[in-house]
C-alpha cells in the first residue's frame, strides 16, 4: 500500500469527514492520529512522532493556521497540508508561507487526491519546478512556496516560455497571487490598487509578516511588460518564501535587510537567465520602535511618507534594475514613522497617486482607461 507506516496527523473539525479520511488513510496503510480543532492537534503533535500534518482551515477554538504557527516551532520538518472549505486565497497563501506544502478544496471528489498529495509531501524530489503543470495555477501556487533554489537554466526557460505564450495559464497564476486589497496584520494595515491593461499585470505588490515584531512589504515593475510578468510574480515570491523559512529557522535575517534582500534577489533574478528586469521597492518596518528600513532597485517606482498635508516622496537615487548582471546596491533609506504617518509606494504617475490620496484601494483591476500601475499603503495600528 502506498502509505503503509506513513503517520498522520488528521486535524478536522468535522467529524463524519474527518472520519471517512482517517478510514481511508487507514486503508491505504497509514497510521493516524485525529484531533477535532487545533488545540488537540497541537497536543497529539507534541505527543506523537508524525511524518505529516493534514489540518483544516477552519476550525473553531485555534483555526488550522494559528496551528500551524504553534507546530512549525516545535518541529518545522514536518510536512503539512491544509484544507480549504472556503477557498479564500490570502488564508491559504498564508499557510504556504507557514510552511503547509499542499492545500486541497472541499469538497474532495476522490479522497485520492490526499494519498497523491501526502506522497508529493514526503518526497521532496517531487516538488521541482520541472514538474510544474503551468495551465494548472493551483499547482503553481502550491509550488511557489517550496521551489527550490537550485533551478537548472533549462527548467526556468522551459517554464518561462509556457507562460509567455500562454496568456490564460499566465492571467490564471498571477490572480491567484494577489491578496485582497486590504490585509490586516497583528500591528497593522496594508491597502493597495494595482490597475493593468491587458491579461497581465506587469505590476505586482507583495507583503508578509517577518517573526513577531517585523512586517515586510514591496512593490515591483517588470520588464518587459507582456506574459513573463506572471513568471516573475512566482519567481519573486518564491524567493521570499526561501528567506522567510530561513528566518523562521533562524537561519538567516536576510528578509528584514532590504539591502541584503534586494542583494539577493538581483544575484536569484541574474542566475535564472530569464533577461526579465524589475523595478522595486522594499520596505521593511519594525513595529515595536516603527524604524523602517528602505531599499530601491530601478528609477519606475517612488516611496513616500503620508499624512494629514498629503505625500511627501522619499529622496532616493537611482539604482540599476534587479536582474541586471553590472547591478551594484540598493539606494537606501531609514525613517522612523511619526504618528498618524503612513508609507507608501506607488507608481511614478499623478493619476495613481491622486487615487491613492482619495483612498481608492481596489486591489487588482482591469481598466484600458486608466494607465497601468498603482500603489500600496502601510499603516500601523
Amino acid at each position: 500500500m502506498a502509505l503503509t507506516d506513513v503517520a498522520v496527523l488528521l486535524v478536522e473539525d468535522d467529524s463524519v469527514f474527518r472520519q471517512l479520511l482517517a478510514d481511508f488513510l487507514v486503508q491505504q496503510g497509514a497510521v493516524v492520529f485525529e484531533a477535532a480543532d487545533g488545540n488537540e492537534g497541537v497536543s497529539e503533535f507534541q505527543a506523537h512522532t508524525v511524518d505529516i500534518v493534514i489540518a483544516d482551515l477552519s476550525m473553531p477554538k485555534l483555526d488550522g493556521l494559528g496551528m500551524l504557527k504553534q507546530i512549525i516551532k516545535i518541529n518545522p520538518a514536518v510536512p503539512s497540508i491544509v484544507i480549504s472549505g472556503n477557498n479564500v486565497m490570502a488564508d491559504v497563501v498564508e499557510a504556504l508561507r507557514y510552511g503547509a506544502s499542499d492545500y486541497l478544496v472541499k469538497p474532495l471528489a476522490d479522497f485520492s487526491i490526499i494519498e497523491q498529495a501526502i506522497l508529493q509531501a514526503i518526497s521532496p524530489q517531487n516538488t521541482q519546478l520541472e514538474h510544474l503543470d503551468f495551465n494548472d495555477s493551483d499547482a503553481v501556487i502550491n509550488s511557489a512556496a517550496n521551489m527550490s533554489q537550485d533551478l537548472s537554466y533549462q527548467e526556468l526557460t522551459d517554464n518561462f516560455s509556457l507562460l509567455e505564450h500562454n496568456s490564460e495559464a499566465a492571467k490564471s497564476v498571477q490572480q491567484q497571487l494577489f491578496p485582497a486589497s486590504n490585509v490586516c496584520y497583528p500591528s497593522a494595515k496594508i491597502h493597495y490598487s494595482l490597475c493593468k491593461n491587458s491579461d497581465v499585470s506587469a505590476y505586482f505588490i507583495d507583503s508578509t509578516m517577518v517573526g513577531d515584531n517585523h512586517l515586510m512589504m514591496y512593490m515591483a515593475h517588470f520588464h518587459p511588460e507582456d506574459n513573463r510578468a506572471a513568471f516573475g510574480c512566482v519567481l519573486l515570491r518564491s524567493f521570499v518564501n526561501q528567506k522567510l523559512k530561513l528566518f523562521r529557522n533562524g537561519l538567516s535575517t536576510t528578509l528584514i535587510e532590504p539591502f541584503n534582500m534586494l542583494s539577493y534577489l538581483n544575484d536569484r533574478m541574474v542566475n535564472s537567465g530569464i533577461n526579465l528586469f524589475v523595478d522595486i521597492v522594499y520596505v521593511c518596518i519594525d513595529l515595536s520602535n516603527f524604524r523602517v528600513a528602505i531599499g530601491q532597485a530601478g528609477s519606475g517606482l517612488r516611496c513616500y511618507l503620508r499624512n494629514n498635508n498629503g505625500l511627501a516622496p522619499l529622496a532616493m537615487s537611482e539604482s540599476l534594475q534587479l536582474g541586471t548582471v553590472e547591478w551594484n546596491k540598493p539606494s537606501m533609506q531609514f525613517r522612523t514613522l511619526m504618528p498618524e504617518e503612513k508609507i507608501c509606494i506607488a507608481s511614478n504617475i499623478s493619476q495613481h497617486r491622486n487615487k491613492l490620496l482619495n483612498n481608492e484601494f481596489d486591489g487588482l483591476y482591469y481598466d484600458e482607461t486608466v494607465p497601468a500601475g498603482g500603489f500600496i499603503e502601510l499603516a500601523v495600528n
